[in-house]
């Protein structure tokens, strides 16, 4: 006892206090495993915080929907029940709709255009990221690529939007509800981790994911025919309970910041320039069909809809928010 005070006076005495020596755990909820991209990406940002840090700080991640499915993410994060997690951008269109502006078909026309509008930076981004915080209580740490879309079945391979015409197909938005439509099919919204048994039990016709997702949930063994629709890219956000946040000190929300920074766009390069090598392994895994430029064309008419119904649907935002979005990709020579 007579230790314990001496060492409690000598931490007063040099200004210090117990508190100083405290670890602050960040916890992270991912629907995705590990393995994935996402999950690499959370392993990067967990190792340049702790140490950055000088374990100051210290991340623990739980994967594969452990503790929240994806629709649970941002109501946990800005609940404050878990500190922080990556949650699907779709999840947020009920308090900002005008976050599905990423979902809208063909609107990018390349993957420079699309870093352009989504990066750190951006005027979109600006935007989007104060809505969300100011709604829902989640600061968004980084944006995280995820990917392009593309349609997956066990029946005729599709190729036309009259190859969709009547099927349920699974989907994961609002946005992506509206572009089934557009094509014929009928929309069935499913969370991600619920694919694999839904596609092996035969619940719906066609699947709608994110290309890596196929191969890191194992889809080509209960799917036979996939197509590189590429008809909206799919973006997931890395968010923190801003209260949580606030609470840190200036040192260690720089150093949250900063990494994130970096992961941001560690992710997007890794995600955009691995599609070929994911394709390539999915060929020997199942039949992969590539549009033809007659075929994508017919696709891109189908949905022009799309874009409209957003407009009437999200309101001024979705003005203030399509005009950033050209503004950034003008940016881009």
């Amino acid at each position: 006892m007579k230790m314990k005070n001496i060492f409690l006076s000598a931490l007063l005495v040099s200004g210090l206090s117990l508190a100083s020596f405290a670890t602050t755990t960040i916890r992270v909820t991912l629907q995705l495993p590990i393995t994935h991209s996402l999950g690499q990406n959370w392993l990067e940002f967990k190792k340049i915080v702790e140490k950055k840090s000088g374990g100051d700080l210290k991340v623990i991640i739980f994967p594969s929907a452990q503790l929240y499915k994806d629709k649970q993410v941002p109501g946990a994060v800005g609940s404050g029940a878990i500190e922080a997690g990556s949650a699907f951008l779709g999840r947020f269109t009920g308090s900002v709709p005008a976050v599905d502006i990423v979902s809208l078909p063909f609107f990018f026309k390349n993957d420079k255009l699309l870093s352009a509008v989504v990066s750190n930076g951006s005027k979109t981004r600006s935007i989007l990221d104060k809505a969300i915080l100011k709604e829902t209580g989640d600061k968004v740490l980084w944006w995280q690529a995820f990917g392009h879309n593309v349609y997956l079945t066990n029946g005729k391979p599709i190729r036309l939007p009259s190859d969709l015409k009547g099927k349920k197909v699974r989907t994961y938005g609002k946005i992506l509800s509206w572009t089934v439509e557009a094509l014929g099919g009928v929309p069935v919204i499913m969370s991600g981790s619920k694919q694999f048994l839904a596609y092996q039990q035969g619940a719906v016709d066609v699947g709608m994911t994110g290309l890596s997702a196929v191969k890191s949930r194992k889809l080509y063994e209960v799917m036979k025919n996939m197509t590189l629709s590429f008809d909206n890219v799919i973006e997931f956000v890395a968010i923190m309970n801003n209260k949580f946040f606030n609470s840190l000190s200036p040192k260690n929300q720089k150093i949250i910041m900063d990494a994130a920074s970096i992961v941001e766009k560690h992710l997007r390069q890794q995600v955009y320039s691995s599609e070929d090598k994911i394709v390539n392994y999915l060929t020997k895994k199942m039949n992969v069909v590539r549009l033809t430029p007659v075929e994508r064309a017919k696709w891109v008419e189908a949905t022009k809809p799309v874009i409209e119904r957003y407009k009437k649907s999200v309101g001024p935002m979705a003005d203030e928010v399509l005009k950033a979005a050209k503004e950034d990709m003008a940016k881009v020579k």
